[in-house]
């Protein structure tokens, strides 16, 4: 990076993260940083562990794929971008979560791969909060429907939920959806008693981690402001 280094980035963004944990009253040992690493080296991947970073989020399944071997075994990849059901059978078993589930077609073919290999593969429902055009997620209403299907899976836990909330330049903006996916959250785990997992809110990015910490996120998904702008092809 030029100017700040890894290291002192990763500091402002853990600091950060503890300031919005006080705001409302949580321990900071309840937030996962995910490092999301698209785009990036796998050796900005290793200084970042280098500094006691153990999670790390990936776009594409290619590229987790290409990284999984060159780093430690305890590293945890997530994969947080869109999904197409083609590629599953390589992701199994190399991420620890899939943050991007947004349809039952998907469920199931994460389902038939995950039996293959005799594992129960963790994943979130993606939700688009915002209902923008451009973003995929189900919308808030379809939620209950696709968790009702989900749940029959026996190679597949639903563990929470995910959104990719709109960029704005005012974090504030984003608040309302933050609360609403919480609240989803809630909502879900008040209904199905029985499923003690629904314990996850991946949310909050690069502009407005902080306030997503604020109002629930277990794990916020930074990358720009870690290791600096995307290197684009």
């Amino acid at each position: 990076m030029n100017e700040r280094t890894i290291k002192e980035n990763l500091d402002t963004v853990l600091n950060n993260i503890d300031k919005a944990c006080k705001v409302s009253k949580r321990n900071a040992s309840d937030v996962t940083l995910i490092a999301v690493t698209k785009t990036k080296p796998v050796e900005m991947l290793l200084e970042a562990y280098d500094h006691g970073i153990r999670d790390f989020g990936e776009n594409k399944v290619q590229e987790l794929v290409d990284k999984y071997d060159k780093v430690p075994k305890d590293a945890r990849f997530h994969m947080i971008g869109h999904l197409q059901k083609n590629k599953v059978k390589y992701l199994i078993g190399k991420t620890v979560l899939i943050h991007s589930v947004d349809s039952f077609e998907l469920a199931g073919v994460i389902e038939k791969e995950s039996a293959k290999q005799n594992t129960v593969t963790d994943i979130l429902i993606e939700i688009n909060v915002a209902n923008e055009e451009t973003k995929f997620g189900i919308r808030s209403e379809e939620l209950k429907k696709l968790y009702d299907q989900i749940k029959e899976l026996k190679h597949i836990r639903v563990r929470g939920l995910m959104t990719i909330a709109p960029y704005v330049d005012d974090p504030e903006e984003n608040r309302q959806y933050f609360v609403e996916l919480h609240n989803l959250l809630i909502d879900m785990r008040d209904e199905n008693i029985d499923n003690n997992s629904m314990d996850i809110l991946s949310m909050g990015m690069t502009n407005d981690y902080m306030v997503a910490v604020e109002e629930g996120a277990t794990y916020v998904r930074v990358g720009t402001g870690i290791f600096g702008e995307r290197n684009r092809p």
